[in-house]
Order: C-alpha cells, then structure tokens, then sequence
C-alpha cells in the first residue's frame, strides 16, 4: 500500500485516479511514500526517510527544496502544461484591462453609489478621463516562449496584434507549437525598445532575477505596458517604480503582488490568480497524480525538475530496479558487475542523467535478493535503490 501525504487540498478529481485497494492518502500521514502540494512551504520541512517523490500541483516549485531532494534521491515533478490555458487567458484579459483603463473607471463607478438619478449623467460627463486603447495592430513582445508564451503569442496573433517573440532556448518542439505570424526578435534588446506591451514568461532563478531594470526600461518606447506572470523577482521594484515616474511604463500588471507594489501608481495587482481556474486545479491533480503513479509503480519519470525525463516499458516478467546515483563516469559499469556475480541476466536497461543525477531503470530476468541490492546500495556515489514489485 502506497501512502500519500496531501499538504493542500488536491482537486478530487485527480486523487480520484489512485486506486483505493493501493493508496491511502491523507494529510496526516507521517511516512509517506510521495507528498502532493501546491503552494504550502516545505522550504523547512524535514524530508521523511521514506519520501520517494513530491508532486506539485502547478508549475513553480520555489516552495519546495529541490536541492534536498536531489540529495536525498527524491524525485520533484510538476505539471508545466496542465494551467497553461487558465494563465494565458488572465495575461489576455490583463492587456484587455489595462489598454482600456478598467481598474480605476470601476473604483470611479463605486464612488456613485447613493447619487440616485444622477448617475448617468455623472458617467456620461466623466466617462472621457477613462479612455484607453485597443490591442488590435499594437506590438506585443513576447519574452519567453514556452508553453504559456507561446499560447499567449498566437492568440495575440489572432487578436490583431502584431507579435514578436524571444527566447535563445526555444525547443524544438515548441517551435513547432509557434504560429508563423510571430516574429522572432533578434535579440531582447531590440525587442523590448520596439513593443507597445511587452509579457514576461521566464522562471525566476540567477540569471532572470531583476532582468527587467534601470537599464532595460531606460530602452523602452515611453508609454509601454508590461505584463509579468511569471515572478515577482524578475522585475526590480526600484527601477519600475522611477520608471513609472517617467512616463517610460505607462502600467505594470503583475500576479504576484507585495506591499512595494501595492503602494505604486499604475500598477495593477493581481492576487496570484494565473492557475485559479477549476479546470486548471482538476488539471494539474489529474497530471500530478498520474506522473506520481507511473514513478512508483513502475519507476518511468515524467516532468521531474531535478530528474532526467526516463521510462522503459515494463515486462511482467521481470524484476525492476531504480537506482539514483551522482553523475560520474564508471558507474553503469560497476552495476553491471555486481549484476554479473549474482548471476542475474539483465532484460532491459536505460541510463539517463540530469545535472549531477543519474538515474537507471534496470529489469532482472528473475528476482533480486536484498543481498544484491545492499551490495548496489554499498556502492559509493550510490545514492538510493528501490525494488519495484
């Protein structure tokens, strides 16, 4: 019996998908084989021996400690597609809202609460200090062209916009997904002095933290709006604060407010909300739990943030092994031989590695003994082994 540990409420939907004669699952769980989360911080939580897996219901794992993890051979997933959609249509209704002016003319409109008759008079008189802009045939630059940025750019496309995108690490397959009409900027320079509206769609980590500041407003056309839906980390404060004051940024909408923020004219604050959808919270517990599934029953890994992607179809006839080692030379070699004096004929085995983690699935044509796997687990650099039944 596998046990779950949930440290958020998890959509039924997607815990519907273990099966009840195999998981239990609960928030009270001490030992648990995998934990589900969302946004609870497990930054200073003690890793359970036992703990195999985390499951994030969502995208960013900056509430999880992935490095600890790693350590510790646990696998980190997360569902980067699953609120793809829920995300890209609040950054199309931000540009809406912010182009138009929507925020302050509904504050304008509670401020005619009481006036009676008078009302439509007194909207029709100030209704003109509340005008904005349309989208159509505005410049949209795109920073960061994954999933979401690449849905957020064709469906500016087909909104009329005219559309550039950047991205020095664009997949293979996500160019694919690219429509044609968008345009691939030379580099984000020429990209951010040249956007009416410019959105940001990279994760925050050493190299995007403060992307956008002092400098990269200081080349941006006067009157830009930019959208950031990815971290708040990724915009200086500072910077975009003076940069308001200018008149260079004439709004910023971001989904991950504070007080700075807060305090800030021309921004508009949204409270986390990009995944806040049913469907979205349905999809990423209904992606979760099937990743975390198919890792412990069958040891093939999907999604993982800390671990190479790495499955191999299961012959029920076997005996199958995971085994997380550090990534250094020699270490397939040293398996094989203790494979070779136990006397166990290797079926299937794949080797993939991530970072400093590697990871191998091996099948046995019978039976491993916990003998060979204490000689496996003694092997130096050997981080963790699990027998799967």
């Amino acid at each position: 019996m596998y046990k779950i540990k949930t440290l958020n409420k998890i959509s039924p939907i997607g815990l519907s998908k273990f099966p009840l004669d195999q998981y239990e699952i609960s928030a009270e769980i001490t030992h648990p084989d995998a934990i589900l989360v969302r946004s609870a911080d497990m930054l200073q939580m003690e890793i359970p021996e036992t703990l195999q897996a985390v499951g994030r219901a969502g995208t960013g794992v900056n509430n999880i400690p992935v490095d600890k993890c790693s350590a510790r051979g646990v696998v980190v997933f997360n569902t980067p597609e699953a609120n793809a959609n829920a995300v890209k249509e609040l950054v199309i209704a931000s540009m809406i809202l912010s182009a138009r002016n929507l925020p302050a003319g509904i504050e304008y409109c509670k401020t005619l609460k009481g006036k009676g008759a008078e009302v439509p008079a007194l909207v029709e008189k100030n209704k003109g200090q509340f005008a904005g802009f349309e989208i159509k045939n505005k410049k949209l630059g795109v920073i960061g062209l994954g999933t979401i940025g690449i849905m957020v750019a064709n469906d500016a496309v087909s909104l009329g916009m005219e559309v550039e995108g950047y991205d020095p690490f664009i997949s293979v397959e996500s160019a694919w997904k690219l429509s044609n009409e968008v345009k691939s900027a030379i580099g984000m320079d020429r990209l951010i002095a040249t956007s009416d509206y410019i959105t940001i769609h990279v994760p925050l980590n050493d190299k995007t933290k403060g992307m956008l500041d002092a400098e990269k407003f200081s080349q941006m056309k006067k009157g830009v709006r930019i959208f950031n839906f990815s971290r708040n980390g990724i915009v200086n404060s500072e910077d975009l604060k003076k940069a308001i004051a200018d008149g260079i940024v004439a709004s910023y909408v971001t989904d991950f407010p504070d007080d700075e923020l807060l305090h800030m004219d021309k921004v508009i604050c949204i409270p986390h909300l990009g995944a806040s959808t049913e469907e979205a919270e349905d999809n990423c517990a209904s992606m979760v739990v099937n990743q975390i599934r198919d890792f412990l029953e069958h040891g093939n890994i999907t999604n993982s943030v800390n671990f190479p992607a790495c499955s191999l179809e299961r012959n029920p006839d076997t005996s199958r092994l995971t085994i997380v080692n550090k990534n250094i030379p020699g270490m397939v070699a040293q398996l094989s031989t203790v494979f070779s004096k136990a006397n166990l004929n290797i079926i299937g085995m794949i080797n993939k590695s991530k970072g400093d983690i590697a990871y191998n699935i091996v099948d046995i044509a019978r039976e491993v003994t916990e003998k060979t796997i204490e000689k496996i687990a003694a092997i130096e650099n050997i981080i963790r082994v699990r027998a799967i039944k």
